[in-house]
């Protein structure tokens, strides 16, 4: 049993979102991801996809997306992206993948799973900074939400005992020069010494792991990682 990461799949199963306007890498995406899913990951294993699953609007339109992953080999534990517009409650999504039949995804969001020796624990996080962060939205009351869920999710992976907490975010709680300090205060308060992140794209120039305060930060973005999902070791 392994664990895997990668984040942004960006699916489009029915809503036909073209991607490689965002760049040659996406070209047939979706084939990419696919092939280099099979050829990675084996049924005892988990993958971790830290948000931007579907570009679907609706459960019912994210079906084919989530059928799709739920195709391919291994445990999928999924996070909010800011693109997730699908995402409903946790009640009405393990409703709607029980009635259609989508078997091995799991809902990341206030809570915890125990793959490969290692408690997965996240939240969505928010934009890299006040500046960027969407219009008429309030930047430090959504920053204060999501360091909550994340000292959720972390809290509850006490109940697995001693192992690894490792921190699991759509957005880069460390970039550049920008440090989400509440997010980096919860992360230190248990013990994270790891933390994988998506949502940045086109940057393929960049370190793929940095340090900060004695915690390593590395993108696994789809196209970053060029679609091949990256083993935790």
């Amino acid at each position: 049993m392994s664990l895997f990461v990668l984040a942004d799949t960006h699916l489009s199963e029915s809503t036909e979102k073209p991607m490689d306007i965002f760049g040659s890498r996406w070209s047939g995406w979706t084939e990419k991801l696919r092939e280099n899913w099979k050829s990675t990951v084996s049924d005892g294993d988990t993958v971790v996809i830290p948000g931007d699953i579907s570009w679907a609007m609706s459960l019912e339109e994210a079906s084919n997306d989530l059928k799709l992953l739920d195709s391919l080999p291994g445990k999928k534990i999924i996070g909010k992206g800011n693109h997730d517009f699908w995402w409903a409650t946790v009640k009405k999504t393990e409703e709607f993948f029980a009635k259609e039949k989508i078997k091995s995804l799991s809902l990341l969001y206030n809570n915890s799973f125990l793959a490969d020796g290692k408690a997965i624990c996240g939240c969505r996080g928010w934009f890299i900074d006040e500046k960027v962060s969407p219009k008429d939205t309030d930047y430090d009351k959504i920053v204060a939400r999501e360091a909550g869920r994340l000292e959720l999710s972390l809290k509850s992976a006490e109940a697995f005992g001693e192992c690894e907490k490792i921190a699991f975010l759509h957005f880069p709680p460390v970039f550049g020069d920008f440090v989400c300090a509440e997010l980096i205060d919860v992360m230190k308060k248990y013990g994270v010494k790891r933390c994988f992140y998506g949502h940045i794209h086109g940057k393929y120039d960049m370190e793929q792991t940095v340090e900060y305060e004695g915690m390593t930060f590395t993108i696994v973005s789809a196209d970053y990682l060029r679609f091949n999902p990256l083993r935790i070791v």
